[in-house]
């Protein structure tokens, strides 16, 4: 069996990797010296462990020995985990698309010795398939060109690097400057709800054609907009596409947890992988949507998803897991699907009734198997059958044991089991939520748990974070999403908690930032570090993707920071990147859905609770469990001069009720559900 240099990494995507006939390196000093030294262009292949095409390359191509004779010959090759290494991912991605069109994963980027982009693609088929060559014709041309054409090699890595330089150097909006604070005005967010909902798919939910994905964030929006305005067409997109989600087989509907996402329009087909980070954002806006509509289904899928993530994505240390694989036994979405004859073996009189429930077919409704999914809701189902709606629930609850116990013999994906601190801070914060919505103590005990682990095992010195961990050693220097999601898990923990001590620390978090990330010039905080040196640029990330932009997520912490510690300047910075960012957010509200909810909650104002006494955090959870998105609250057992909304509001009796706008406080109200009642009018 062949050995290479991932032998020693703990990615599982890598050791995925470190028995194939290439020599692949890590990313480090040692590869990138070597190519300075013969002179050879480096090969960067990124990808992750739950990437299906990822899977489908290394065994067509990775594991050939013909193949990897080629690269090895002709080429450095580098092999990167996108989850450990999202920065280089984001530069030699942005590298890719902008000389192809697109990208994707497994990806595929030739580099010059001085780590230059200046050929990339994606997957190459091992013959040439799809209008495109094969790979080995690709190793061939790109070998030749750079010995042959050296100069013109260098020159257009060059010129693509200025260009990724240029394409990064924005900054401040001087329109969005000179506007002043005609951006946040009401009417904008009625432009982004119209804006959003433009884009809605008014019978399937969601936004936007086939692939599907939950776009959570344009959710939360409609949700919040409903709050605050009553559109009642922004509520009901916002529940008709968590409604067709989790009736769909984007959702597991035996196990629970959502899959990455669909590759059909009506949510039926999945791409089967399950991400840390999506079901810990699915879970956040299901807490909302259960808090504002009080429908059992949402409550019922919080549960189940973190019954999920608390069977298959945790370890004994409570940090959380990345993914789990879309392939088991070489095959997509054979962990999940079911065959007509295994239902009948396993349900016998009741097959039927469920086949009939969950689209179960006798040739298969996906690749000659089955994917479980709701076509209609349970509701309507039993309607439809005449059955009472309880009976039929009981008799699902036995059926997806009998399955899940089935399904537990099978051989399981794999597991991604580094644990990230990003992600990690995501799952906290829906812990938070789930128990906000919910009150399943639980999961506030979970987070507190989770986040004991990760200042354990991720904290350096000084207010630093590590970014990754796995085998009781965390590494690589943390990056901004991975500060901006544990600020945030700081914020939502004081809150469920009352627990002060969490604001100290989100502040001294905060600080380390502005003091490592920032571009002065134009407020954004950059992706890297400024001591990271392996790096050919510092980009800033803007965008929302699958996971929220950490300057986005930091502008929501600076605001709320601002008020707990009266940190004007605070409050300026965040409003300032806001501006900058403010018309991309109006016209591209789905590519800025994060964002979108910063402004939302800017332009209505918080809400400032305190509540203070010696029974205090008894009467914590009725007030977080009402549905107010825009509000700030702390809680206090003691005098603590050192937060304003705090200071002078603690009296040795029962507990006071403040209700302040900019810390001018109305009179304590002494009883609970008095004080409730004011927060409505």
């Amino acid at each position: 069996m062949y050995s290479n240099k991932l032998i020693d990494q703990t990615s599982p995507y890598l050791l995925q990797h470190a028995h194939n006939p290439v020599n692949w390196y890590p990313w480090g000093d040692e590869a990138l010296q070597k190519a300075k030294e013969e002179n050879k262009p480096i090969l960067v292949s990124i990808g992750y462990a739950a990437c299906h095409w990822c899977h489908v390359m290394e065994k067509e191509s990775f594991e050939d020995e013909s193949t990897a004779e080629l690269m090895n010959k002709h080429f450095i090759n580098i092999k990167i985990d996108r989850e450990e290494r999202p920065d280089l991912d984001h530069i030699y991605m942005d590298a890719v698309q902008s000389m192809t069109g697109s990208g994707g994963w497994p990806l595929n980027v030739f580099l010059t010795s001085e780590r230059k982009p200046f050929y990339g693609g994606t997957y190459f088929p091992p013959i040439a398939a799809y209008n495109r060559k094969s790979w080995k014709e690709i190793l061939i041309l790109v070998s030749t060109a750079y010995q042959e054409k050296n100069n013109e090699i260098k020159s257009q890595a060059e010129r693509l690097t200025e260009h990724l330089i240029a394409a990064n150097s924005f900054g401040i909006d001087k329109q969005s400057e000179t506007q002043s604070d005609i951006v946040f005005t009401k009417e904008n967010l009625e432009t982004i709800a119209a804006n959003i909902l433009a884009q809605a798919d008014k019978e399937w939910g969601g936004f936007g054609n086939a692939p599907k994905f939950p776009q959570t964030f344009s959710i939360q929006f409609l949700l919040r907009h409903y709050y605050f305005t009553k559109d009642e067409n922004a509520l009901k997109q916002a529940l008709l596409s968590l409604d067709k989600m989790i009736d769909g087989g984007i959702y597991d509907q035996i196990g629970g947890g959502f899959a990455r996402y669909s590759t059909d329009i009506k949510w039926f087909a999945p791409h089967f992988e399950k991400m840390l980070y999506d079901n810990a954002l699915l879970i956040g806006v299901l807490s909302e949507a259960y808090q504002l509509t009080r429908k059992e289904i949402y409550a019922e899928t919080i549960h189940q998803t973190m019954q999920f993530i608390e069977r298959e994505m945790i370890n004994e240390e409570n940090g959380f897991y990345s993914a789990l694989d879309a392939d088991s036994e070489g095959v997509e979405g054979k962990f999940y699907t079911w065959s007509a004859a295994e239902i009948e073996k396993l349900l016998q009189q009741d097959a039927s009734l469920f086949c009939e429930l969950y689209d179960v077919q006798e040739k298969g409704n996906w690749e000659h198997n089955n994917i479980l999914w709701l076509k209609r809701s349970i509701e309507k189902f039993a309607i439809t059958k005449g059955i009472d709606l309880q009976e039929l629930k009981i008799k699902i609850n036995n059926w997806h044991k009998i399955l899940m116990n089935e399904r537990n013999k099978r051989i399981r994906p794999q597991t991604d089991d580094k644990i990230l601190l990003g992600w990690n801070a995501l799952m906290n914060v829906a812990c938070s939520k789930a128990f906000v919505a919910t009150g399943e103590e639980n999961y506030r005990q979970l987070a507190i748990k989770n986040m004991q682990f990760l200042e354990e095992k991720f904290a350096t010195e000084n207010n630093g974070w590590h970014h990754t961990y796995k085998n009781g050693h965390a590494k690589i220097p943390a990056f901004l999403d991975d500060y901006s999601y544990i600020i945030q898990a700081y914020i939502h923990l004081q809150e469920i908690t009352g627990n002060s001590d969490y604001l100290i620390r989100a502040k001294e978090t905060t600080q380390f930032v502005l003091n490592n990330f920032l571009d002065a010039e134009s407020g954004y905080f950059f992706y890297t570090n400024q001591f990271q040196t392996d790096i050919i640029i510092r980009k800033k990330e803007v965008y929302d993707g699958a996971t929220p932009s950490g300057n986005a997520i930091m502008a929501a912490n600076l605001d709320y920071l601002s008020v707990i510690f009266f940190e004007q300047d605070w409050h300026l910075h965040s409003q300032k990147i806001i501006k900058s960012l403010s018309q991309a957010i109006i016209k591209y509200p789905t590519s800025f859905g994060a964002w979108a909810s910063v402004l939302q909650l800017t332009i209505n104002g918080v809400n400032e609770i305190v509540i203070a006494g010696n029974d205090a955090f008894e009467s914590l959870y009725p007030i977080l469990n009402k549905y107010m998105p825009n509000k700030i609250i702390q809680s206090t057992q003691r005098e603590q001069p050192l937060f304003p909304l705090l200071k002078g509001k603690f009296k040795d009796k029962k507990s006071g009720f403040f209700l302040c706008k900019d810390y001018v406080c109305n009179e304590p109200i002494f009883e609970l559900e008095k004080f409730l009642q004011n927060c409505n009018s």
